[in-house]
């Protein structure tokens, strides 16, 4: 009787749990993503660790367990299951739960504060469902200077990373200072070393031409007098934020600066930053309003098919 009982809960449960997972896809049908598990896979490569370290046992707080590295697509960003071929698994877990059995302890990693499943992800939604504040885990850390904030959405984990980048980049340049421009801002991790790259380029240029090495400030401001701000006065002159919405103008400098090298490449030097501004609004801009009208058409039949559930 008492086990027709907890086969009755465990089913209850995981249709809650379920149910859960479904609404949480309605609410967020014009942001999928945001309801989407985080891939550790995706976090490591933002944070870029540099070792790993074992930790042993550990009791970690079920809040902070936010990603899994294997099955990210099975859980929503709550830990619930998002399709009913988990429900065996899951009731198993939910059924050990209710009897108070002991279970082997979940495998972590540890990344910028936050843990990420190895093993155990049913035992984390079931934890979550059921209200589990705490749950014992083996843990790997990976070690990175970058700390992520917990409840974090990944696009708010991303800007963290670039919020890290900016402040490194600025802080070993002097950038800010020297130029007395604190703008220099990207959509995606990973630009600033590009940034970088193009003024240590810059500088060897110009050194061609002296006889002692020129000093590091004035190659940045060399590079931002003469590089990126004629870039960024082309932008301007052909409007081409207003058509790229969702971008910094620094973002498209580098898709201006990298699209005019390939036109001087084809069709030489003297390929004018005007003419290639003018060739980038007519070709790129026509192809990401193609690609939003895709995008919103998608997003309106996500809808309707959830409506139709």
């Amino acid at each position: 009787m008492a086990r027709t009982y907890l086969s009755t809960q465990t089913d209850d449960d995981f249709n809650k749990a379920r149910n859960k997972a479904l609404f949480n896809e309605i609410q967020h049908f014009l942001n999928p993503e945001e309801a989407t598990l985080i891939s550790f896979s995706d976090m490591k490569k933002l944070l870029k660790p540099r070792n790993e370290v074992y930790k042993g046992m550990q009791v970690v707080p079920v809040s902070l367990i936010v990603g899994s590295e294997g099955r990210f697509k099975d859980f929503d960003n709550h830990f619930f299951p998002k399709s009913n071929f988990l429900k065996s698994r899951w009731e198993h877990v939910d059924m050990a739960h209710l009897q108070d059995i002991s279970l082997p302890p979940i495998t972590l990693y540890e990344l910028g504060g936050l843990y990420f499943v190895r093993d155990g992800n049913h035992r984390v939604s079931v934890a979550k469902l059921q209200g589990v504040e705490n749950i014992d885990a083996e843990v790997v850390s990976l070690q990175s200077e970058i700390k992520l904030k917990p409840g974090s959405t990944k696009e708010q984990m991303i800007k963290q990373v670039i919020d890290y980048e900016k402040r490194v980049f600025y802080n070993e340049t002097n950038f800010g200072d020297i130029t007395d421009y604190w703008c220099l801002d990207f959509s995606t991790p990973g630009q600033y070393d590009i940034i970088y790259n193009h003024i240590l380029i810059h500088k060897y240029y110009i050194n061609q031409d002296k006889k002692e090495e020129i000093p590091m400030d004035q190659a940045i401001l060399s590079w931002f007098s003469n590089v990126y701000l004629p870039v960024i006065k082309a932008i301007e002159k052909y409007r081409i934020i207003r058509k790229l919405k969702g971008h910094t103008i620094s973002d498209l400098y580098l898709f201006l600066i990298k699209y005019w090298d390939e036109l001087k490449q084809k069709f030489g030097n003297d390929f004018s930053l005007d003419k290639a501004a003018e060739n980038f609004k007519n070709e790129y801009t026509k192809e990401h309003h193609f690609q939003t009208i895709k995008n919103f058409l998608a997003k309106l039949r996500m809808k309707k098919n959830l409506q139709n559930c």
